[in-house]
């Protein structure tokens, strides 16, 4: 699995990239955890008498700045949307369920963390409402980045986390999207058309990820 090189349309992807705006959510969260924390460290230390009162107040305020910090650290440790598609390998997912509000997209992807070894395959499932020119349809072929996520200690060898990233997301450009389509080998495809019946033991995963 190669990475797909192509020009990305930032203000675009903004907007459509929900990925990005998970991103967006994670920093007002933060914020917003920051606020509350450093309100109950004023509350704490000027306003409980016990003698606790100080002392949680300054655990409190340490973690409000903890929670300032990350607001402004995640953002840049996820780089814009043009770093994220560079970054990652190109993979085929498919429409594998049509909810009323939503729609599932499954993909085969690569859980070595070498991608010189040869492939271990998985699939990876992502819930998604939205992909730009895409009418949801069971089995509609949507090229994606793998956008790998995280390693447990026990196992530095294989991704725990990978998630679907359609390149679409990335720009309105559907002639791009087509040749992402077509820059993907035929059995994988096939290989992830064999796999959708492993859609449910996929959704059962702690991190949406399945080994094949």
């Amino acid at each position: 699995m190669k990475v797909f090189k192509f020009e990305v349309d930032e203000k675009f992807a903004q907007k459509n990239n929900e990925m990005l705006r998970d991103t967006r959510r994670l920093q007002l969260s933060a914020v917003i955890l920051g606020v509350l924390f450093l309100v109950a460290a004023a509350v704490l230390a000027f306003w409980v008498d016990a003698a606790w009162g100080p002392l949680v107040g300054v655990v409190a305020a340490v973690l409000g700045v903890i929670s300032f910090v990350l607001a402004f650290v995640v953002p840049r440790k996820v780089g814009t949307a043009q770093d994220l598609y560079d970054r990652y390998p190109l993979a085929p997912a498919v429409i594998a369920e049509v909810n009323p509000r939503d729609f599932v997209l499954l993909a085969l992807v690569n859980t070595n963390v070498d991608p010189d070894r040869p492939p271990r395959w998985g699939v990876a499932v992502r819930t998604v409402t939205r992909v730009n020119g895409v009418t949801p349809k069971l089995g509609t072929k949507i090229p994606v980045a793998a956008v790998q996520g995280r390693r447990s200690m026990r196992d530095q060898e294989h991704w725990d986390e990978i998630t679907p990233m359609p390149i679409a997301w990335g720009t309105p450009d559907q002639d791009v999207v087509t040749t992402a389509r077509r820059a993907i080998p035929q059995d994988q495809w096939d290989r992830l058309e064999k796999a959708r019946k492993r859609l449910n033991d996929a959704k059962a995963t702690q991190h949406n990820l399945l080994v094949l």
